[in-house]
C-alpha cells in the first residue's frame, strides 16, 4: 500500500511538472512570435534575420529563406554582389537591344541587321565568330576580377558588395543621404532591368521580333 501510494504521488508530481513549464513555454514562444519584427514586403511573415535594411533596396523580401544560406562559399555577401552584378549587366543590356533597334547595328557589325537582337547575334555569329570570342575572353577577365574582389572583400569587411571604386562624377563624396538614394535608384532599376532583359529575350526567341516591334504589334492588333 505504501509503495502504491508513492508511486501515485511519484506520477502526480511528474504530470504537474510536464504541464506548467509546457505552458509557460508556449506563452512565451508565441509573445516572441507576435512581437518579432514584420518584413516590410511580406508583411505576413517575420523579418529575415540578416535582412535589417542596411543594404540599399532592403525591404527584407526572402520568401526562400536565401539570405540565411552559409555553405560552400555562398553567403549573404555573395548574394548581393551578383545581384547588384546582374542588375548592372541587365541594364546594359536592356539599353543596348532597345538602342540597336531603333538606331540600327554598331559599327563594324553592319551585317547583324535584323530587328530582334537574338537573331542579330547569330547573324554576327555567322559572320564574325571572333567578335563573340574576343567578348567571352573579356567576361572572362572581368569575373576574374570580380572573384577576387569579392573574396577579398569577403574576408576584410573592408568593402561593400558591388563597390569598384568607380566613382568618376563623384557621387560617394557628396551628401550621405544623397548617395544612399542613389543606391537604391539604382538596385531597383536593376532589378527592373532583369525582368525586362528576361522577357526581351523570351520574346525575341519566341516571336523573332524586336521588342518594340513586338510592342507595336500588340498594341496594333488590341487596338479598337
Amino acid at each position: 500500500m505504501v509503495k502504491f501510494s508513492a508511486l501515485c504521488a511519484t506520477l502526480l508530481a511528474g504530470s504537474a511538472a510536464a504541464f506548467a513549464p509546457a505552458s509557460f513555454t508556449s506563452g512565451r514562444v508565441s509573445n516572441i512570435q507576435l512581437n518579432a519584427e514584420k518584413s516590410a514586403s511580406l508583411p505576413f511573415m517575420n523579418r529575415p534575420p540578416l535582412l535589417d535594411g542596411s543594404m540599399a533596396g532592403d525591404v527584407g523580401f526572402d520568401p526562400l529563406g536565401l539570405s540565411n544560406i552559409d555553405d560552400v562559399g555562398i553567403d549573404l555577401y555573395w548574394l548581393r554582389e551578383a545581384e547588384v552584378k546582374h542588375a548592372r549587366v541587365a541594364m546594359l543590356a536592356v539599353a543596348g537591344i532597345v538602342q540597336v533597334e531603333v538606331f540600327g547595328p554598331a559599327p563594324g557589325c553592319e551585317m547583324a541587321t535584323d530587328k530582334c537582337q537574338m537573331d542579330a547575334f547569330w547573324q554576327l555569329w555567322n559572320a564574325h565568330p571572333q567578335y563573340i570570342a574576343f567578348g567571352l575572353i573579356m567576361i572572362t577577365i572581368i569575373e576574374t576580377i570580380s572573384g577576387i574582389a569579392t573574396t577579398t572583400g569577403r574576408e576584410t569587411g573592408d568593402r561593400a558588395p558591388g563597390d569598384f571604386g568607380l566613382d568618376p562624377l563623384g557621387y560617394g563624396k557628396g551628401d550621405p543621404e544623397a548617395f544612399k538614394r542613389l543606391q537604391a535608384q539604382e538596385i531597383a532599376n536593376g532589378r527592373l532591368a532583369m525582368w525586362a532583359a528576361a522577357g526581351l529575350i523570351a520574346q525575341g526567341c519566341t516571336t523573332h521580333q524586336g521588342g518594340l516591334e513586338n510592342l507595336m504589334q500588340s498594341l496594333s492588333d488590341n487596338s479598337f
